[in-house]
């Protein structure tokens, strides 16, 4: 693993931390910067040590880990981007390759939409943009429904209506909201509402998310190049159907990867590994075309 120097970067509304890792043996490729959201730098930590002939970076959304926010409007997608912008400044300017999961890929897209000089391959990989489906209004619902749960029973009970929403495949009902509760137990999520509510993905992204719309001629333009990513084991949950519909959307076919929504994953937070060996080779084969 190479040596890994953290940062911090003050901006409007936020301290962000940032990690860079140096390449042991430089070549002439672009830094590689890794973005998550909500997750944190932490989650990249395997990923990270599949590059390391390349100089990578990793961050904390604000609001996330050891990112703070310190203004009081709630976080969009235009404010992550910005931060992103910003922090490749700070390593000394792009244009760099971009990997991007979950929340991370829709900030991703704004980011090449806004600043095509910042980057110049996007990996985007299973963005939740409930916009682009056929079921919108069904998911947005129940976005809605997961928040709403949250500010009014807490973590466990939120976080239990999001996992259910997250595993369910096809198109949501209409009427999916009207479902009982799931138990938060069966989860493993706490009962007790412990009373707080600083939670971004649930307090902040369940909201946010659905008001974002691609700059979509912008991503057509062809300059960075955009590549919609879906895990091979995703089927038709909605951040898969979301990336291949994002992909349609943009006249291209999402690219397949190796195992499913954190394929990357090496147990950061305490989950099963996914498939990150085999992740880290398809990614650096899409990086290479």
């Amino acid at each position: 693993m190479t040596d890994k120097k953290t940062h911090t970067l003050d901006v409007p509304g936020a301290v962000l931390t940032y990690d860079v890792r140096a390449a042991q043996t430089p070549t002439d490729e672009p830094p590689l910067v890794l973005i998550g959201l909500p997750m944190g730098a932490e989650g990249f930590n395997t990923l990270s040590g599949h590059f390391t002939d390349r100089t990578v970076v990793t961050y904390d959304p604000r609001g996330v880990e050891r990112s703070t926010r310190t203004g009081d409007d709630l976080p969009v997608i235009e404010h992550h981007a910005d931060d992103v912008h910003r922090i490749i400044e700070a390593v000394g300017g792009g244009p760099v390759d971009l990997f991007a999961s979950s929340g991370g890929a829709v900030v991703a897209l704004e980011l090449a939409a806004t600043h095509p000089e910042d980057v110049r391959t996007v990996v985007a990989h299973e963005p939740p943009l409930p916009g682009v489906l056929p079921d919108r209004d069904a998911v947005i619902a129940a976005m809605t429904d997961v928040h709403d749960t949250y500010q009014a029973k807490g973590f466990g009970a939120g976080m239990a209506k999001f996992i259910a929403l997250v595993m369910a495949t096809g198109e949501i009902p209409a009427d999916y909201t009207e479902q009982a509760d799931p138990d938060p137990a069966m989860f493993g999520m706490p009962t007790e509402d412990d009373g707080t509510r600083n939670d971004l993905m649930l307090g902040v992204n369940m909201v946010t998310l659905p008001r974002y719309e691609p700059a979509w001629a912008a991503l057509k333009a062809g300059a960075p190049e955009v590549l919609l990513a879906v895990g091979e084991d995703t089927g038709e949950e909605i951040t898969g159907r979301a990336a291949r519909a994002t992909a349609a959307r943009l006249d291209t076919e999402a690219l397949v990867f190796p195992g499913g929504h954190g394929g990357f994953s090496g147990g950061e937070y305490g989950q099963p590994a996914d498939k990150p060996v085999e992740f880290a080779a398809r990614l650096r084969e899409v990086l290479a075309r």
